[in-house]
């Protein structure tokens, strides 16, 4: 029986996380172990859950020499270095879906909150009054919403203000035309557009120097006049003296901000303002939040101890679940159309062309590239190799690594991938597609039309296309007890030379290979493995 790998839990998390790592890991619990104590003990580890307290530097990423996930159980990681991380090729996951619901139900809460005047009509009635005169609101039906930053959390308000029967625009450079049509949004180039055009504005982008004070005094300058604002992102995305400044001219006539430029923030000018709902940065505080976060951090952690792509994995590029679920054929596919070339050729790589066509042209194409990097290292690197650190590993060696779309491919295929791998003087290239079962198949090899379908064991074959080869070619492995599951023959033109591939039940060892290549008409044999 396989010994078990080990996790340690340096921080809390739910119980109904432990109780998922408990099943499948052994899991030492150590809530609040001191930084010094925790860097004696690491090297024992596959596996480090924490949240925000412990470092995950450099010092203890040397001493982690077993470490392969690091979990982070909310959503920030301002206390692990990724890079270092990546360098030793340890995948770093996070839980920013966890609280993606919970923030944006917040936000639609603080919305609503805000143009109803919720919380002052509350404050009244408590006080002994009852006067609804000043507490008229509007509504959002037919209005124009202003989202600024269309990732998970914006994606969700999104669909759920436009359930409102709102018209739904929004800004985010970075972020393909794909998803803004998947959710039902316009797309707008311009962030003083959106601006300009919104009847309500909300932020959900992370904290960085681009997006701090991103909407500030300039943008108020040219709103609308009486427009609405929500910030349930991080505080000062929204400058907070001049939202105070529009407020008070009229320019902004409610805002909710449950996120604050400092925090806490006590005496903060901004609680003072009329029609304003504020919350202490509590969006992602729910009972189910917290659940998912451990019961998320722990499927993750176990996930990447398998192998196994992750979502939304840190130093890997961005995939929702549903991303990833779309996109693991072709993950697949690509990973073992890398794997070709060093089977079939020992000449270093300068420089890899990937082109994908068709349908596959839509998808996020990054992670695909990734797979077939990692697909081409693993025959000579075995393990050292991973989706965290394969494009690391290609820049070190002075790869260069080009990939383009097209719409359509000259094959005609619905989707097709095509991998040319230059050396200094040739360069080989490898196709590939998916067939009706969105199984891999192998295309084209070497400038030879194929129908490949990767299996462990293959042989790669090149002959001279004449009678007489094949037959005794099948005898020699007949022999040797090897059984022929598919064999397929490929040429250029008739009567030169042919590749001949054939999968087969069972491992073919050097010396059947001498045989096989002593066959007249034989001109070269490899073993491949999928």
């Amino acid at each position: 029986m396989a010994e078990r790998m080990k996790v340690i839990v340096a921080e809390r998390i739910a119980d109904a996380g432990i109780e998922i790592l408990q099943k499948e890991l052994d899991v030492d619990i150590r809530f609040g172990i001191k930084q010094d104590e925790l860097l004696e003990i690491i090297e024992d580890y596959d596996a480090l859950i924490v949240r925000s307290v412990i470092k995950v530097n450099e010092e203890l990423l040397s001493r982690a020499k077993k470490l392969k996930v690091v979990g982070r159980a909310g959503n920030g990681i301002d206390n692990i270095m990724v890079p270092a991380a990546t360098k030793r090729g340890v995948l770093v996951v996070n839980t920013p879906e966890s609280n993606t619901i919970s923030a944006a139900e917040h936000t639609i809460g603080l919305l609503l909150a805000s143009i109803r005047n919720i919380p002052a009509a509350t404050m009244q009635l408590k006080s002994g009054g009852w006067d609804r005169t000043p507490f008229k609101g509007v509504e959002l039906y037919g209005k124009t919403v202003g989202i600024v930053g269309l990732g998970r959390i914006g994606s969700m308000v999104a669909t759920r203000l436009a359930a409102f029967g709102m018209k739904v625009i929004a800004y985010d450079p970075y972020i393909s035309d794909e998803r803004f049509k998947r959710f039902g949004a316009e797309k707008v180039t311009d962030l003083n557009e959106l601006v300009r055009r919104s009847d309500f504005i909300t932020v959900h982008t992370p904290r960085t120097e681009e997006t701090m004070g991103m909407i500030g005094e300039e943008q108020f300058k040219i709103a609308k006049r009486g427009v609405r604002v929500v910030n349930c992102a991080r505080g000062g995305i929204i400058n907070e003296a001049a939202l105070i400044k529009a407020m008070e001219e009229g320019i902004v006539a409610s805002a909710g901000i449950d996120v604050f430029e400092k925090e806490p923030s006590p005496g903060n000018p901004i609680f003072n303002l009329e029609k304003i709902a504020v919350t202490p940065h509590c969006g992602a505080d729910t009972v189910e939040a917290q659940d998912r976060v451990g019961i998320t951090i722990a499927n993750q952690v176990i996930a990447a101890l398998r192998g196994e792509l992750v979502p939304n994995a840190v130093n890997l590029p961005t995939l929702q679940e549903e991303e990833l679920v779309s996109l693991h054929p072709f993950l697949c596919l690509a990973e073992k159309m890398g794997k070709v070339y060093f089977q079939l050729d020992k000449n270093p790589v300068e420089r890899v062309e990937i082109t994908y066509g068709g349908r596959v042209a839509n998808k996020d194409t990054d992670m695909l590239t990734i797979s077939f990097l990692k697909g081409l290292l693993e025959p000579i690197m075995g393990e050292k190799v991973n989706y965290v650190n394969a494009s690391l590993i290609t820049e070190h060696r002075g790869v260069k690594v080009i990939s383009t779309k097209e719409e359509s491919n000259e094959r005609r295929f619905v989707n097709l991938i095509t991998a040319r791998v230059y050396s200094s003087n040739t360069f080989m290239e490898i196709a590939g597609t998916l067939s009706a079962n969105q199984e891999p198949r192998l295309v084209g090899v070497k400038g030879y039309d194929t129908d490949i379908t990767p299996t462990d064991n293959m042989l790669f074959v090149e002959n001279i296309d004449r009678p007489g080869v094949i037959g005794p070619f099948a005898c020699v492995l007949g022999e040797h007890n090897i059984n022929i599951a598919m064999m397929g023959v490929g040429r250029r033109q008739r009567g030169e030379v042919a590749l001949m591939t054939l999968n087969v039940d069972s491992e073919v060892d050097e010396d059947v290979v001498q045989k096989l290549k002593k066959i007249d008409g034989i001109i070269s044999v490899k073993v491949v493995k999928f």
